[in-house]
């Protein structure tokens, strides 16, 4: 079986659409890694508003 000019240019015509244009694939990670980003800022925020609740709840009792 040898590779006909129609499965190379299905190939052509795949690499197009994923890495043509303005870079589509690093565009979609680039966005995935800002979610992750601010996942992650989001996560540290908690312990510390938690933190301060604690900290007043404290003064209050005492």
């Amino acid at each position: 079986m040898a590779i006909g000019w129609q499965q190379i240019l299905i190939v052509v015509i795949l690499a197009l659409l994923l890495f043509g244009g303005r870079g589509r694939i690093s565009a979609i990670m680039g966005d995935f890694a800002k979610g992750i980003k601010s996942f992650r800022k989001g996560l540290e925020e908690e312990p510390e508003k938690d933190d301060a609740a604690k900290v007043e709840e404290k003064k209050e009792t005492d």
